[in-house]
């Protein structure tokens, strides 16, 4: 099985309350837990960024507009592309890249 990279871009932002904060988290536990064994890292959403050019200059912002990432295992990209469709952040006009993590 091969390790997948799934980068999110946009969702919506962060929720506020509490509430917003409980219900998200639900979604997000009760997508994982479809995953199960699969999720090699449940990953983290991104906050401040920046992007540093090829001459050394520095933007304030990421330029992919990626807001976080988790790492699964699959036994192929079909099948982590599958696993991704289920993701929270497409219900919130996100999307999702599916990356192979090559091993070296």
């Amino acid at each position: 099985m091969a390790k997948y990279v799934l980068a999110y871009s946009g969702g919506g932002g962060m929720p506020e309350t509490e509430e917003e904060v409980a219900a998200e988290m639900e979604k997000w536990g009760a997508w994982f837990g479809s995953l199960g064994d699969s999720v090699v890292d449940g990953g983290n959403p991104f906050g401040a960024s920046s992007t540093i050019s090829p001459d050394g200059s520095v933007s304030a912002s990421g330029s992919r507009g990626l807001t976080g990432y988790s790492v699964i295992s699959a036994d192929s990209l079909d099948a982590a592309q599958d696993a991704a469709k289920g993701c929270p952040v497409l219900a919130n006009d996100g999307t999702v890249d599916v990356y192979e993590a090559i091993e070296m």
